[in-house]
């Protein structure tokens, strides 16, 4: 499994499409994170479909993986892996409503909220999904100004 994670991520390199890093970075982590960070992913593409994948953030000190990232007229959410969790940070999350309460990171800031998740812990699904939609709703009116 390591030579082929190993192998997909080389070949995403050579590739350098955002999807195809988001794809190997995925493969490469063949744990728990790996899984969760896909389940969110298909998520987010279910909620909005226009949604589009990047990588920022590539350099040495994160062996040139960079973040993967979302974004419909501007970034909704980056996906950062950890060794003990998978964090989702909105960058504009602080002006959204959260009835569901699924932030739970980086509650003190002025704009960014984040949601970790944890192995073992459940994504309410739905909840998640209108997150991201008034994700989007927010950056297409801001752009709209």
């Amino acid at each position: 499994m390591v030579t082929r994670s190993k192998t997909l991520l080389k070949e995403a390199k050579a590739a350098a499409s955002p999807s195809a890093l988001i794809d190997a970075r995925i493969a490469a982590l063949s744990d728990w994170r790996g899984v969760t960070l896909a389940r969110v992913r298909k998520l987010i593409k279910e909620a909005d479909p226009d949604v589009v994948e990047d990588v920022k953030w590539r350099k040495p000190s994160n062996a040139m993986r960079g973040v993967p990232v979302w974004e419909h007229d501007g970034i909704i959410c980056t996906g950062e892996t950890y060794k003990d969790k998978v964090k989702l940070t909105f960058a504009r999350g602080a002006a959204l409503d959260d009835p569901s309460g699924l932030f739970n990171a980086s509650l003190d800031g002025n704009a960014r909220r984040a949601i970790d998740i944890h192995e073992g812990d459940k994504i309410d699904e739905k909840a998640f999904k209108i997150l991201i939609r008034a994700a989007v709703t927010q950056n297409t009116s801001r752009r709209a100004q």
